[in-house]
């Protein structure tokens, strides 16, 4: 009866335990979906301002179409890509990463031609679709390292012993980090 009852007594801590750890990985894995969430939405706000931005600059200036061309084509394919929450692998990430990362250049192609246009500048509608834009990328930024810290702890909880056994008889797996982009190491060259 006695080995019973120290059976059973482990028998329940076990399972507190296991419900415990369960209840924590799930907790992160829906943190980290919030912080995708977060990201795409910013993501979305920026791929909203460019037609105005462009439609802008289209009335404004007598603008080079290859780079109006350029960016509408880098935005459709930026808001094709669509990337699930519940699948953050580092290949789908960096897809996803690839073509905002076009996306980046050929707004910086824009905002680098538009220096040539000073009535553009002044132009008070440019003006505030650019601040908005520049406080968008800022946003962005901070979602992408938010989500970044919530992989880091949803990694952590999942890839350590013994959550690592539990985690995988339930499906919770590593996810991906976002990556600085090939090349952002060198600043962006700007001529006039």
């Amino acid at each position: 009866m006695r080995n019973i009852l120290i059976f059973g007594g482990i028998a329940l801590i076990m399972l507190f335990l296991g419900c415990n750890s369960y209840n924590g990985m799930a907790k992160l894995d829906q943190e980290v979906q919030k912080s995708w969430g977060d990201v795409e939405n910013n993501y979305q706000r920026r791929s909203d301002l460019i037609p105005n931005l462009v439609n802008t600059v289209k009335g404004a200036a007598n603008f080079e179409q290859n780079i109006l061309i350029g960016i509408a084509e880098a935005r459709a394919k930026a808001t094709s890509i669509k990337v699930d929450a519940n699948d953050l692998t580092p290949e789908k990430l960096k897809e996803f990463q690839a073509s905002q990362g076009q996306l980046s250049m050929a707004l910086g192609r824009l905002m680098s031609v538009v220096e040539s246009y000073p009535d553009l500048k002044a132009n008070q509608n440019f003006r505030e679709l650019s601040a908005q834009l520049e406080g968008t990328e800022n946003r962005i930024t901070v979602a992408r390292k938010d989500f970044n810290d919530a992989v880091k702890g949803f990694n952590a909880k999942v890839v350590t012993f013994p959550n690592n056994l539990l985690g995988g008889m339930f499906g919770f797996r590593a996810k991906g980090y976002f990556q600085a982009t090939a090349g952002s190491e060198k600043a962006p060259e700007v001529k006039f």
